[in-house]
C-alpha cells in the first residue's frame, strides 16, 4: 500500500503544484451542520440521484423545479400519504421525467426516512452520527432499507449534502485496482471492506477528511473526468 504522502505528491505534480491541488479539493460539512439539515433535503437528493441514474443529469437539473412541485417540496410526512392514484398521476406529469418505478421510490424512501427519524430524532441526526470510518456501513444501510440507493446513488447523495464520504469514481476505482487493493467486483463486501480499510489508513496518516482523500486519490491517477472523487 502506498503511503499518503506519495499519493499526495503525485496528485500535486499532476495538477500543477500543491496550491492548485488545494484549490481543487473540497471539505465536507461538520457533523453538527449535517444534523441541522431538514429531512426533506435527503428525500430530495435521493430522488434526484435516482432519476439522474442512467439519464442525462442536465435534463434532470433543468426539470428539477417541476419535481419539487410534483412531489410537494419533498415533505416527508405528506408523501407518506400519497395514494397509488396520486403516484400514477405524478408518473404521467410532464413537469418531471416520467418513470413510474422511479416515482414509486419517492414514497418508499420517505418511509425509510420517517422510520429512521422516529428512532433517532431526525434522519439528518442519524446520518451525522454515523462514523465515516465505517461509511460503507451507511451505504449498505441505504441500499438495504431504501429504494434504488445502492451502487453510487446513495454515496453520491451523501456527498452532495455534506456527509464525509469517499466516492468510488472511475479514477478512484482505477487506482484501487492498479494497486491491488481490490481485484473483484467493486461493490462486493470483500472489496468494500478493503476499500474502507485503505481509506481509514490514509485518514490516520493524513488527518484529512475522507472526501479530500478520495479526491486526492482520484487526482493522482486516471483522466479525472469526474473531479469529485
Amino acid at each position: 500500500m502506498e503511503k499518503f504522502n506519495d499519493i499526495y505528491l503525485r496528485a500535486a505534480e499532476r495538477k500543477g503544484g500543491e496550491g492548485k491541488l488545494a484549490m481543487l479539493l473540497s471539505k465536507p460539512l461538520s457533523n453538527k451542520q449535517v444534523a441541522q439539515l431538514p429531512d426533506s433535503a435527503w428525500l430530495s437528493e435521493f430522488t434526484k440521484k435516482i432519476f439522474q441514474s442512467g439519464f442525462y443529469w442536465s435534463v434532470i437539473e433543468k426539470k428539477w423545479p417541476g419535481f419539487v412541485e410534483v412531489f410537494w417540496r419533498f415533505d416527508v410526512e405528506a408523501l407518506l400519504m400519497m395514494s397509488p392514484e396520486q403516484q400514477e398521476k405524478a408518473a404521467s406529469d410532464e413537469r418531471i421525467v416520467r418513470n413510474y418505478k422511479k416515482v414509486q421510490t419517492v414514497q418508499a424512501n420517505a418511509y425509510m426516512i420517517h422510520d429512521v427519524a422516529s428512532q433517532h430524532g431526525s434522519f439528518s441526526q442519524f446520518v451525522a452520527d454515523w462514523p465515516s470510518e465505517d461509511i460503507i456501513g451507511l451505504w449498505q444501510y441505504l441500499k438495504k432499507h431504501g429504494a434504488r440507493l445502492g451502487g453510487n446513488t446513495g454515496p453520491y447523495a451523501l456527498r452532495v449534502l455534506g456527509k464525509d464520504t469517499f466516492l468510488l469514481s472511475r479514477d478512484c476505482e482505477s487506482y484501487l485496482r492498479s494497486h491491488k487493493i481490490i481485484d473483484g467486483g467493486l461493490q462486493t463486501k470483500k472489496s468494500l471492506v478493503a476499500i474502507q480499510s485503505f481509506f481509514n489508513e490514509l485518514q490516520q496518516q493524513s488527518g484529512l477528511s475522507y472526501q479530500e482523500l478520495s479526491q486526492i486519490v482520484s487526482f493522482s491517477c486516471g483522466d479525472n473526468v469526474v473531479g469529485i472523487g
